[in-house]
């Protein structure tokens, strides 16, 4: 796998950059971020991510780890691929989709261009226990975003997916949450929240 590169930066393109490696001419799919720290005929230096599909190889540039393990993690996602991951990252930086994902905030995650309501909440659903808290100003791990409960917000994203919301949802997260003494799985909060909702 190749993890980054490092050369003379031959041209740079809307959504590209050419790189000459040992004499070799490379050209790299680039985010916004990555572009912005390279300049043609400069040393330049780009983290990068090889997918391999039957008819070709394409490089994926980044402007760091952070960015290109997001644009990793971002693909374990169903439906999402490399040409929507990079969408996200052109939009959000690593730790607005942290923090976007971390909260439920699905207006964020539907700026980006090719997600609407119901994929951001998958997004939110299938990732959230899969991304660290966004990094605080010093590099360290900020502290979990705080508000409504990790569990309530994974359980009300499945349920909107399945058309209930407003007031109802609500008063069917309170039971179950009135009936548990910490923090209720998710799963079996989803199935017992469509129990409750099927009834009324």
């Amino acid at each position: 796998m190749i993890t980054s590169l490092a050369g003379t930066v031959l041209r740079i393109g809307v959504d590209h950059a050419v790189v000459e490696v040992g004499g070799v001419g490379l050209a790299v799919l680039c985010t916004p971020a990555a572009l912005a720290g390279l300049r043609t005929g400069a040393h330049g230096r780009v983290a990068t991510s090889l997918i391999v599909r039957e008819d070709s190889l394409t490089l994926y540039g980044f402007a760091g780890d952070d960015e290109r393990d997001m644009f990793e993690l971002l693909q374990t996602a169903s439906g999402v691929g490399p040409k929507l991951a990079r969408a996200v990252l052109a939009v959000l930086g690593p730790d607005d989709v942290r923090r976007a994902v971390a909260g439920g905030d699905l207006a964020t995650l539907t700026r980006v261009p090719g997600i609407g309501r119901k994929g951001a909440e998958r997004l939110v659903v299938e990732l959230r226990d899969r991304m660290g808290p966004p990094a605080g100003p010093d590099g360290a791990a900020a502290a979990p975003v705080t508000g409504e409960a990790a569990w309530r917000v994974q359980v009300r994203s499945g349920l909107a997916g399945l058309g209930w919301a407003g007031k109802e949802v609500d008063a069917a997260l309170d039971t179950i949450e009135g009936g548990t003494d910490g923090a209720p799985e998710v799963a079996p909060a989803l199935r017992q929240a469509i129990r409750l909702l099927g009834r009324r």
